[in-house]
């Protein structure tokens, strides 16, 4: 039996491509608010919360103005922006086959709730996982991912030690290694860590394929 049973997925970069849609939708928030971006709004940005990024695009910590441009992403993206993420090839099919093989699968994420689970629902992939969460699921937000992986493990009694964390960013991987998880990335999104920049406790897998193969050998 492996070793690990319960799988705790990143989402963005991890099992879908979503860049184009969030980046779509930044450049209409700043069109809306009739505002140009510090720096340019590329695949760079994808990743930190949506709080953050905006900061960074707009070169400024004014909370109306990034309420205002907050509002005007989500206006976008809830919408019909999200519509236009895809799930990188051979996800669908990884995830159907660890859930028929009876891991129990989890999202934790930096996006916002109400997008995760609609672009879930939109690739049917809703049933796959028995816990969704995200930072804002929780009031107050949680501050940061690794609180987020801790409070899921707690809530549901999720042991540490039959379960793993799967990202493509060195955050996704200071995360697991916050709550004492085992972390694999995902190197074939765009926040892929380079094996070399990898500290030694951390794997690198290159396809959902392999990451399948590895999940069943542990």
């Amino acid at each position: 039996m492996p070793r690990y049973s319960h799988i705790l997925f990143d989402l963005d970069g991890t099992l879908i491509d979503s860049a184009p849609a969030i980046l779509a939708s930044f450049r209409d928030a700043f069109a809306r608010a009739g505002l140009t971006p510090v720096i340019p709004i590329d695949d760079s940005i994808i990743g930190p919360p949506l709080t953050e990024t905006l900061q960074l695009l707009a070169g400024s910590t004014d909370a109306a103005l990034i309420d205002r441009l907050a509002d005007g992403f989500k206006a976008s993206y809830d919408t019909e922006g999200y519509k236009a993420t895809a799930p990188y090839a051979g996800v669908g099919e990884m995830l159907a086959s660890l859930k028929a093989a009876g891991f129990s699968l989890a999202i934790a994420t930096n996006k916002r709730i109400h997008p995760t689970r609609l672009i879930l629902d939109h690739l049917g992939w809703l049933g796959h996982f028995d816990h969704i969460y995200a930072l804002d699921l929780f009031s107050p937000r949680l501050p940061h991912k690794a609180a987020m992986i801790g409070r899921l493990l707690a809530d549901h009694e999720i042991p540490v030690a039959t379960s793993i964390y799967i990202g493509d960013r060195s955050e996704d991987g200071e995360s697991a290694d916050a709550n004492q998880l085992p972390f694999l990335a995902a190197t074939w999104g765009y926040g892929s860590i380079a094996p070399e920049e990898m500290p030694p406790h951390w794997r690198a897998v290159g396809t959902p394929d392999a990451m399948l193969a590895a999940l069943l050998a542990d």
